[in-house]
């Protein structure tokens, strides 16, 4: 069983201001074939943890640990990780020009097995990914998310995990941006990942649309960088009528 521990994590990012604080004390435990959904209102430090978990070096944590399989994260590089089991899908994906989608799918799936997967069962499995993904398999070809539409992007961030296979997936705010039918069919890719291989999901979203498909065995409710409630998946309908006003200052207080 893979477990991601996070205890009591703080996190700061730079800004003209200095270091200003993002996380404040987040604690957090995701195990083998769990779904935990991340929410709470813009600002609250969703996609800082997601980030932090992934390494990117925006981001200083300042006291806390992160642990997973027993290993200490904060001490692994990015591709460490990345071969440890941990995947981020990112709220915004990034454009690799020179790069294809084919080399660079083959390229990850080699650094993380250790070896290159044979050419002939990849075309295969790449193949049927797009299929289900509903995605032109003439984007094969083409450099990676380099005029691809927000939707297309989102789509290949699935396609990678669906080949990957990771251990956990971070996926951060994957809804965003997404109409009805994309939502729907990116979901399924990520159901679909989760059947394969048991992984763990913590979820990152600001809205309950997309846990009508991914369905959260917890809920985690991140307010001014803490953990303020957490539940099963009745938080969410609750949070769906109510809203986060009922976590939020009084106006005229300074929130982080």
């Amino acid at each position: 069983m893979s477990v991601l521990e996070i205890r009591d994590l703080h996190v700061t990012v730079e800004t003209e201001a200095g270091e200003t604080p993002i996380l404040n004390g987040v604690t957090l435990t995701v195990r083998t074939g769990e779904t935990h959904a991340i929410m709470g209102p813009n600002g609250s430090g969703k996609s800082t943890l997601a980030y932090t978990i992934a390494g990117h070096p925006k981001y200083t944590v300042t006291s806390g640990s992160i642990t997973f399989d027993g290993q200490d994260v904060l001490e692994m590089s990015v591709d460490e990780r990345a071969r440890a089991g941990v995947f981020l899908a990112m709220q915004y994906p990034v454009e690799i020009p020179g790069v294809t989608v084919t080399n660079f799918l083959r390229t990850a799936k080699t650094a993380i097995s250790g070896e290159a997967p044979s050419i002939r069962q990849w075309s295969k499995d790449v193949k049927e990914s797009m299929q289900n993904l509903r995605m032109d398999p003439k984007f094969a070809a083409r450099n990676v998310n380099e005029g691809f539409s927000g939707g297309e992007k989102k789509r290949h961030e699935i396609l990678q995990l669906e080949l990957l296979q990771p251990k956990l997936a971070v996926l951060d705010e994957t809804d965003s941006g997404l109409d009805v039918d994309a939502l729907k069919i990116v979901s399924e890719g990520v159901n679909r990942a989760k059947e394969k291989s048991d992984m763990g999901v913590l979820l990152i979203t600001h809205y309950t649309r997309i846990l009508r498909y991914i369905k959260p065995d917890f809920v985690h409710v991140l307010v001014n960088g803490r953990v303020a409630e957490e539940g099963g998946p009745e938080l969410a309908a609750r949070l769906e009528d109510e809203g986060y006003d009922r976590f939020l200052a009084p106006a005229g207080t300074d929130e982080a």
